[in-house]
C-alpha cells in the first residue's frame, strides 16, 4: 500500500510543477508582449513628434456644407435659332408693300392668289370653313402684333390648320378713330406664302375688325 501512495504523490509533484511552468512561461510571454506593445507606441510617438515638428503648427479647417443635391439640367434653349426666326420674319413682313402689285383684289377687303378661284372667296365671306385657330390683336403696337401674327401663321400652317380669324380691330379707339392694324394686316398676310386667301368677317365673326384667312394645304 505504501508503494502506490508514493507514486501518486510524486505524480502530484510532477503535475504542480509542470503547471507552474505553464504559468511562468505565459507570464513571460505577456511580458514580452507588453514589452514590444511599449517599444512600438514609443516608435510611434517619435515619428508623431517629427512629423509635427517638419510641418509645423496646423489648423483644422472649418467643416464645408454639402452642396444640395440638383437635379437634370434643363434642355438648352434654342435661343439663337428663335433670334434668327425673329429678325427674318421681321424683315420679311415689310409695311410697304403694295397689295394689289403681287395678288388679286376686289375692294381691299378681300384677297386671293393667282390661281385661287373668286368662289373661295365667296365661301370665306359666307364662313363655308369652320374656324380652326384665333388672334386677337386688340392693343397691341405694331411690332408686337407683327410678331404675334407671323408666329400664329406659321404655328397654325405647321400645324395643318386651314382657317383661321384674325382680329385686328376696328380702330375706335386709336386716335383719329382710324385702326392702326387693319391695313398692315393685310399686307403682312399678303406676304406670308403659307395664306392663299383672305376676306373680311361677317358681321357674326367680327365684321370690319376682323379678316378670316385660309391657309395652302400641306403637302
Amino acid at each position: 500500500m505504501t508503494k502506490p501512495a508514493a507514486r501518486s504523490l510524486a505524480e502530484l509533484g510532477a503535475l504542480h510543477a509542470a503547471l507552474k511552468r505553464e504559468q511562468a512561461e505565459a507570464q513571460a510571454r505577456e511580458r514580452q508582449r507588453l514589452a514590444a506593445q511599449q517599444v512600438a507606441e514609443r516608435v510611434a510617438q517619435a515619428q508623431r513628434q517629427a512629423f509635427a515638428q517638419a510641418v509645423g503648427p496646423v489648423q483644422r479647417l472649418p467643416a464645408v456644407p454639402e452642396s444640395p443635391r440638383r437635379g437634370p439640367p434643363p434642355p438648352p434653349l434654342p435661343v439663337q435659332r428663335e433670334r434668327d426666326e425673329k429678325r427674318a420674319m421681321q424683315e420679311a413682313l415689310s409695311d410697304e408693300v403694295d397689295i394689289e402689285s403681287l395678288l388679286l383684289t376686289d375692294d381691299g377687303l378681300s384677297f386671293r392668289r393667282p390661281g385661287v378661284g373668286a368662289d373661295v372667296l365667296a365661301k370665306l365671306r359666307r364662313g363655308h370653313w369652320a374656324l380652326q385657330g384665333q388672334l386677337d390683336l386688340h392693343g397691341l403696337t405694331v411690332e408686337p402684333a407683327r410678331e404675334q401674327l407671323a408666329a400664329f401663321v406659321r404655328a397654325a400652317h405647321r400645324r395643318g390648320l386651314r382657317c383661321l380669324r384674325v382680329v385686328h380691330g376696328k380702330g375706335l379707339g386709336s386716335p383719329g378713330r382710324q385702326p392702326v392694324l387693319k391695313a398692315r394686316v393685310q399686307r403682312w398676310l399678303a406676304q406670308r406664302q403659307e395664306v392663299i386667301a383672305f376676306a373680311q368677317a361677317t358681321a357674326a365673326q367680327g365684321g370690319a375688325g376682323a379678316l378670316i384667312v385660309l391657309l395652302d394645304a400641306q403637302h
